[in-house]
């Protein structure tokens, strides 16, 4: 990859920072985020403003631009990818090495005395803002909020911000209705005394509506907010897409019942201007909930003494527990998943030997695949295709330069998912075409039993994720082995692949407890740089467990995996396996067998079947 060249932009970028036309007075440190005004994981390109001033494309990192120097920080999954694409006027800060400062600490060391830092206060949370401002402040610098985005200012050709149809999800999909989910949402505001709750999240807007969008890539979400009063509903989002009559029928936006549920639709830019009048009608008392990660400009909105702000929303928590129907949608999409998989993987066997599949053939050949099966809407991110030693590029994605062919003596590590209207995959699987060495097995292997430590643990209620992650890593830890991210993340019903409020890392500790119809990947990895990249991922659903004993009331909870997808055999050294690893194994492609080779002779699919039927014989310990 030729990094982007960036010296004339950051020119460009520091005369705006001194231009009275777009701040009050000049500024020496701009810092841009990677997230939208909604704080969103993935970004719509309008909002990929990082990337376009430092050519790092990954989807966390910050880069802070001063008058003499530019520094990117990002995390352990990106340290390779980001290397490659910043050109030399970019120094890289990799998060999480002891020797790398924090954002704040950096620009204290950097700055001139009683330095502005500027920042656009729709794109920064109301947490971050608080924590930068007072490093800063204690070093005699401020932290200034700047109206007009300086990147937007030089950017050109800046796309303009989608505006796509929305689609409505009926309640075999969703469950429950979204006058019901207002309904818990206004009990839950009465609860703590909050008038109005302000929903900034693009896929808990999405899922309160019970609709879905596709503003932005992989993600089925579309821009909006929402205030919900004790008896108002106002929808902030632009465009025509309202009067499609499917969406105002969804939403009763031509029905005169029920007022506390008659929907005020306003525009997308209307929010703040909306907000700041409602908090100018608010008693003493009377509070405005919303999320700690809102941006700073909405928050500010809000007077000090009327706002309560929490990390995780109802919603946010209503959403990440999975009702029935959205558990057996998110079932029917794995099962329609892993077919296409079996398909995909008995084609490679076929074809990789021929010397003429690369990694964006194998990626595209997935796609097609998963596109014939029933109600597929989209991919769940893009496909990290990766062979050899692209496979140590946590989150490769395979260019025309990067490209490399698949080969008999290398791994292949391919990581995906897809958007189905039932719900949401993501899946790694690890292959090897040929003959793997004793040192590629026993990687593999530790990595392995990292998966079945996690996916078959049992604990009692109430547990929080994070305490989980080191069960992933024991197996890796005691060979002095390890890898740079988390075990997992919380995935969505048809929704975002990464949601919170709860996941596998070492990384958090403000996740909130696993409960019952919570789904997460579980996805140890091992990655060797210039060689190779190992990670096997399933996404799994919390469901309650009988246990001997009963400590306290407090009942147990474990793992069932969804994704049924094979484990390459021939990967294993079996014999570092105990006899339980053994049986959680053949018990694993026991269901893979049985399920997906239901829906594989359902589907006429007979070669993946063979296929299928192979890759799942029992495995057994030789001695």
């Amino acid at each position: 990859m030729a990094p982007k060249k960036t010296t004339e932009l950051l020119h460009l970028l520091r005369q705006a920072m001194r231009n009275s036309k777009y701040v009050p007075e000049p500024i020496q440190a701009y810092i841009v985020p990677s997230g939208d005004a909604h704080q969103s994981e993935y970004s719509a390109p309008c909002d990929c403003r990082r990337q376009f001033i430092c050519g790092f494309d990954g989807s966390a990192g910050t880069a802070i631009i001063t008058a003499q120097d530019a520094a990117m920080w990002t995390d352990g999954r990106y340290f390779l990818q980001a290397a490659e694409q910043m050109d030399t006027n970019w120094t890289l800060m990799m998060m999480g090495l002891k020797n790398t400062p924090a954002q704040e600490d950096w620009l204290v060391s950097v700055l001139p005395e009683g330095s502005k830092v500027g920042v656009d206060p729709f794109i920064i949370p109301a947490d971050q803002w608080k924590r930068m401002s007072k490093v800063l402040n204690s070093a005699g610098h401020t932290l200034v909020p700047v109206k007009d985005n300086l990147i937007d200012v030089i950017w050109t050709d800046r796309p303009p911000r989608p505006c796509k149809p929305l689609m409505t999800l009926g309640l075999n999909y969703t469950g429950i209705s979204w006058k019901d989910k207002i309904t818990a949402l206004r009990g839950k505001m009465a609860e703590r005394k909050a008038l109005w709750f302000v929903v900034t999240a693009l896929d808990e807007v999405a899922w309160l509506f019970n609709l879905r969008g596709s503003d932005v890539e992989y993600n089925p979400v579309f821009f909006a907010y929402a205030i919900i009063g004790a008896n108002t509903i106002r929808l902030f989002i632009d465009g025509d897409r309202m009067s499609d009559p499917g969406v105002r029928e969804h939403l009763l936006l031509d029905s005169a019942q029920d007022p506390e549920f008659s929907i005020q639709v306003l525009p997308y830019d209307s929010i703040l201007t909306v907000l700041k009048s409602i908090c100018d009608t608010l008693s003493p008392h009377e509070k405005v909930w919303l999320s700690d990660k809102a941006s700073y400009a909405l928050t500010q909105a809000i007077p000090k003494d009327h706002r309560y702000l929490t990390p995780y929303t109802p919603i946010c928590i209503a959403k990440a527990v999975k009702n029935a129907a959205e558990s057996e949608g998110m079932r029917r999409a794995h099962i329609k998943d892993a077919v296409a998989l079996c398909e995909l993987f008995n084609w490679l066997e076929k074809e990789v030997p021929k010397g003429n599949i690369t990694e964006i053939t194998a990626a595209d050949k997935a796609e097609e695949f998963r596109s014939q099966q029933e109600n597929f809407v989209d991919l769940s991110f893009a496909t990290i295709s990766s062979t050899g030693p692209n496979g140590a590029i946590i989150h490769y994605k395979p260019t025309p330069e990067t490209n490399r062919t698949l080969s008999m003596n290398e791994i292949y590590l391919l990581d995906s998912g897809a958007q189905y209207r039932d719900g949401t995959t993501d899946v790694t699987r690890t292959m090897h075409f040929g003959t793997p060495t004793a040192y590629e097995k026993e990687c593999f292997t530790y990595v392995l039993k990292g998966h079945i430590a996690v996916s078959a643990a049992i604990f009692p209620n109430g547990t929080k994720g994070h305490l989980l992650d080191s069960f992933a890593r024991s197996a890796l830890w005691d060979q002095g082995l390890d890898y740079l991210h988390g075990t997992g993340h919380g995935v969505g019903a048809f929704l975002n692949v990464h949601e919170g409020p709860c996941g596998i890392s070492y990384k958090t500790f403000a996740d909130e407890p696993l409960e019952a119809g919570m789904i997460v990947s579980d996805e140890p990895g091992y990655y060797e740089a210039d060689a190779f990249g190992i990670r096997i991922e399933n996404v799994v659903i919390v469901v309650p467990v009988k246990t001997k004993y009963n400590f306290s009331n407090r009942g147990s909870l474990t793992f069932e995996p969804l994704t049924l997808v094979p484990i390459q055999t021939k990967m294993i050294d079996v014999d570092l396996l105990t006899p339980k690893e053994c049986d959680w194994v053949n018990e694993y492609h026991r269901k893979c067998r049985e399920v997906v080779g239901a829906e594989l002779e359902r589907q006429g699919r007979q070669e993946a079947l063979r296929w299928l039927i192979r890759e799942t014989e029992p495995i057994s310990k030789m001695h």
